[in-house]
């Protein structure tokens, strides 16, 4: 019985046959349309996922004509942790003219608003020198990060020791303190980098620390909206639903916790958000099929109910691409064609 080159979660290679890849498939929609409460992929989808998978060249693309936007995120810091010397302003200009990319990005090493606050006069004159160097538009980011207002770090009492003594109030109130001074600092960033010059603002895993990171990013896009009615305004989720860590948070009169990215959505079009990032976490012990059909069930539940464009988060570890340092090129591709082709969302 002939067998098909595929991948793990992991980036681990292994083969399976058409029957197990079909297998696959119909489990990954099925696992995601559950949790998600959405409707699992058609045949034809699921049609369409066993061709690609079944496709024996190493690296897979769309028809051409179907090609998608590519934006980048923390594309200056990426450069930085990996100890290649360039400064930022010639990193944005190899994603550019080397790599191609669509759009750019230029952040701070630490790349989250907190840190980016006491320095943005510095990052301005970078920003207004790349825009000069540059031709596509250029974004500025960072992360909410609601961590780092938590102590030792941050004001505000960390929630990781009171919840472990039994202060769930304490820990709450720790929580809505924090949502205070985030939003305090990414709505004076955001403002700070687009009258410099930025083409836009991205909030990048937005929801990593929980419900009230999501909060207070949405707080946050809400003031910059009303303020600057024609900034673009990006926003990645950091997973596939929203963390309860305070539990008891609404934005609009929907509960945050819990929220799988087609929820995270409606609520991001709410606030004024320009380009939503549906995220999707990899489950390394699972196969690619498995994976990629999960990733894609979740992505299409955005893109039927968008009225922004959406452009899906995908990396290590996230929208169907294992986790690994360096995603191999068949399972990146093939992850990549199966979003364009399947949810026909705006850009990856």
């Amino acid at each position: 019985m002939q067998k098909y080159a595929t991948r793990m979660g992991d980036g681990f290679r292994v083969e399976l046959t058409e029957d197990e890849i079909k297998h696959d498939i119909e489990e990954g929609t099925k696992d995601a349309a559950e949790r998600g409460k959405i409707s699992p992929l058609s045949e034809d989808d699921r049609f369409r996922l066993l061709e690609i998978f079944k496709c024996p060249d190493k690296s897979v693309g769309v028809e051409r004509g179907n090609e998608v936007i590519l934006s980048y995120d923390s594309g200056t810091t990426k450069f930085k942790r990996a100890n290649v010397s360039v400064s930022k302003i010639q990193s944005l200009q190899i994603y550019e003219r080397l790599i191609g990319a669509d759009t750019l990005e230029l952040g701070h090493i630490d790349y989250s608003f907190k840190p980016v606050k006491p320095i943005v006069v510095f990052e301005q004159p970078i920003l207004e020198q790349a825009l000069l160097m540059t031709i596509s538009p250029l974004f500025y980011g960072a992360m909410p990060n609601l961590g780092l207002y938590s102590q030792p770090d941050g004001p505000c009492e960390n929630p990781a020791d009171l919840l472990p003594k039994g202060k769930i109030a304490e820990a709450r109130e720790s929580y809505e303190k924090q949502i205070e001074y985030a939003v305090k600092d990414m709505v004076y960033v955001g403002s700070q980098m687009y009258e410099a010059g930025a083409d836009g603002i991205n909030f990048d895993t937005t929801g990593a620390a929980g419900d009230a990171e999501f909060l207070a990013a949405l707080k946050a896009v809400e003031i910059l909206r009303e303020k600057y009615p024609a900034m673009c305004i990006q926003m990645g989720m950091a997973g596939e639903f929203v963390l309860g860590m305070h539990s008891e948070l609404y934005y609009d009169g929907i509960r945050l916790a819990g929220l799988y990215a087609h929820g995270q959505l409606e609520l991001a079009q709410k606030a004024g958000v320009s380009i939503f990032g549906p995220t999707v976490n990899i489950v390394t012990g699972k196969s690619l099929p498995w994976n990629i059909t999960r990733a894609v069930t979740f992505t299409k539940a955005c893109t039927g109910i968008a009225e922004i464009p959406i452009h899906a988060c995908m990396g290590m570890g996230v929208g169907g691409v294992p986790l690994t340092l360096s995603p191999p090129v068949d399972a990146l591709t093939r992850a990549s064609k199966a979003m364009v082709e399947i949810t026909r969302l705006d850009g990856l």
